[in-house]
């Protein structure tokens, strides 16, 4: 599901729609205007606070939700009128979980369970836009459907990999690296 990080009740049932000029939006996210790169630090420290975290079994404090934060920039030339329009999406994706490791349940397990075929549909995606395949599962999930714009055609997409030293985490920081070499194989062409 989309929540808004910027309110404080989060229950608003918000969805994705694409627009006439083709990008996709959620109509009723809250918008704020920035100037300064203080500003984006308090927008990102309210959405911090409002974010769901929750201890589980491989981490204390185990996101439940990927989290983003688009920046949309209009330059407008003052003596032409000309605009150009860009748009930045930075994604922090919840890590997949291994559901017997983290001995989830309930609510936990359901959070766990849409994280993972999240992360799954954006697998999925990554690996047709690798293959140059005619079709792209970018509806599959809410996560790939919002970033389409960013994800194929003239885009730039950067990806860090957080990988933990721990032992006992050796299949997690495999995956996450598996995932990272598939990604790093995409060509998305020129950025316009």
């Amino acid at each position: 599901q989309l929540g808004d990080l910027l309110v404080r009740d989060n229950s608003k049932k918000l969805e994705a729609k694409l627009a006439k000029d083709g990008s996709v939006h959620v109509p009723g996210l809250t918008a704020m205007k920035v100037e300064t790169p203080q500003d984006i630090v308090k927008v990102m420290e309210v959405a911090s606070k409002n974010r769901a975290v929750s201890a589980t079994n491989m981490n204390e404090h185990s996101s439940r939700s990927h989290a983003m934060l688009s920046v949309s920039v209009t330059c407008r030339n003052r003596i032409s009128k000309q605009e150009h329009r860009g748009k930045l999406h930075l994604v922090d994706l919840a890590g997949s979980e291994r559901v017997g490791k983290s001995e989830a349940t309930g609510a936990r397990l359901k959070e766990a369970q849409s994280i993972n075929k999240s992360l799954s549909s954006l697998g999925d995606v990554i690996q047709a836009l690798s293959a140059k395949k005619g079709h792209v599962p970018f509806r599959n999930s809410k996560l790939t459907y919002v970033l389409q714009d960013s994800l194929g055609g003239h885009s730039k997409v950067l990806m860090f990999v957080q990988a933990s030293p721990a032992g006992s985490n050796t299949s997690e920081t495999r995956c996450s690296l598996d995932f990272a070499a598939r990604a790093r194989n995409v060509e998305l062409g020129q950025a316009k």
